[in-house]
């Protein structure tokens, strides 16, 4: 198959690649495209404005999580249908896994798709030493065609001109484009990052089009498009959740947790849940009083409940309802901001009070992928399971007793234990991508099932 496409990169992080990204994305929608979104790694947070730019659901690429025999796949599957894509990198070009290489960088998945690389530079504090540097990153790989760069933070026509002139007599890469310092186009930030753009709405839809008219105005659309067609076509068949699991008898309905206090879910997640005979039905927990009719699973990932602690304590309601399915027996997987939610408390302030745990904010960051163990059987995966994550928070849970482990690790200075199984509760920090580990999905639905069909007996 053969998707016209290109990835966006940078020599480092905060080069204005996910600006540059998005803007391009907006812009090329405006021109009537269908333009299929993606971003390398396991950020959610990017992947919500590339979606507001193409109007349809951001994708995550993530050859660790996911394997890279998966990485066209999933992009297929994802650009199904699409005039265009793009692909935001992650840090920078060639930073991949800590130790392991080339693998799950930007520059691994720009190979795994042959696709042309686009290179970002902030040229905010350089001028003839750009071409240095481009030349570095041009050179270092010769399996990656770094086809362009974009020049982005240029601060005035001299200061674009003295750069060109650089690249020009550097040679070999193309400048597509001059992209000015802007304030408009400035996404606040907080502590894990940019503001997702489910809590920002009209400022986050105003941004995004900001950011396509400034990219749509500095850079060569036209020469970016013809970049895009040169990339060879696929040798990949699209990935299908369907393909991956086998539907159980009974469609359970499995709510999934949604809204801006938990706006982080792959959306290959829900895929493989109904793919595997669910009805997957989304709430919000910042305003459903209660949780769907029926409910036989519950699914809550990850967000920022620290930012909505007071209206999510506040709705004793669906904390009660939460609370009674999970002491029913009913399968339920919590991730990251969903581990934080069945706790005690978050910060002091009550929360479902479906683990022992407390949880509170630190300033210390926790972040990295993880190659985990199941320590414990659970509605997810039985003891022994070895799977791929990434974790991503800022806050700490005190253990109660009574409740084992349901992951361990090695990490470099020891071993871990992490995350809680209580009866049919799986809770952890661990984000997992269930396309790496469909089995997931169809382990979860199987509980759910047998759930509904015990409860419809009695």
């Amino acid at each position: 198959m053969n998707i016209p496409r290109l990835v966006v990169a940078a020599p480092s992080s905060g080069a204005g690649k996910t600006t540059v990204a998005t803007g391009l994305m907006a812009a090329l929608a405006a021109r009537g495209l269908a333009v299929s979104p993606h971003k390398v790694g396991p950020d959610y947070i990017d992947p919500g404005y590339h979606a507001l730019a193409a109007g349809r659901p951001g994708r995550n690429l993530d050859a660790f999580m996911c394997g890279p025999e998966r990485v066209a796949p999933l992009f297929l599957h994802g650009a199904a249908g699409a005039d265009v894509a793009v692909v935001e990198g992650v840090m920078g070009l060639y930073d991949g896994a800590a130790g392991r290489g080339e693998l799950a960088s930007t520059a691994h998945v720009a190979k795994l798709l042959r696709a042309p690389v686009v290179l970002v530079v902030d040229a905010s504090s350089q001028s003839r030493s750009v071409a240095a540097l481009v030349h570095g990153f041009a050179s270092w790989d010769p399996e990656v065609r770094l086809a362009g760069v974009i020049l982005n933070r240029v601060a005035s026509d001299r200061h674009e001109q003295l750069l060109r002139e650089a690249l020009e007599e550097g040679g070999g890469v193309q400048v597509l484009g001059c992209v000015r310092r802007s304030a408009a186009v400035a996404t606040p930030s907080r502590h894990l990052g940019l503001i997702p753009a489910v809590e920002r709405s009209a400022d986050a839809l105003r941004a995004v089009r900001d950011m396509g008219e400034l990219v749509g105005a500095s850079v060569d659309l036209d020469a970016l498009l013809e970049l895009a067609r040169s990339a060879p076509p696929l040798d990949a068949e699209p990935w299908s959740a369907a393909e991956e699991v086998e539907a159980v008898p009974g469609r359970p309905r499995v709510a999934l947790a949604a809204g801006a206090a938990f706006s982080f879910s792959y959306a290959e997640n829900a895929e493989l849940l109904a793919a595997a005979g669910a009805e997957v039905v989304p709430f919000d927990p910042l305003h459903a009083s209660e949780l769907p009719v029926g409910s036989a699973g519950l699914v809550i990932g990850g967000g920022f409940p620290e930012m909505y602690v007071a209206e999510l304590s506040a709705n004793a309601g669906l904390r009660a309802s939460i609370a009674a399915l999970a002491a029913s027996g009913a399968p339920v997987s919590a991730e990251c901001a969903g581990l934080l939610y069945l706790g005690q408390e978050l910060d002091g302030a009550p929360m479902c009070g479906v683990l022992k745990t407390t949880a509170r904010m630190t300033e210390r960051l926790t972040l990295g992928y993880r190659e985990a163990v199941a320590l414990s059987d659970s509605v997810l995966a039985p003891t022994g399971s070895r799977l791929r994550g990434h974790e991503f928070h800022r806050t700490v849970c005190e253990p109660g007793a009574g409740e084992p482990p349901a992951w361990g690790w090695r990490g470099p200075t020891g071993s871990y234990t992490e995350g809680f199984v209580s009866g049919s509760v799986h809770a952890s920090y661990l984000h997992l991508h269930w396309a790496g580990a469909p089995e997931l999905a169809s382990r979860f639905v199987r509980a759910a099932a047998d759930y509904s069909a015990g409860v419809g007996s009695s």
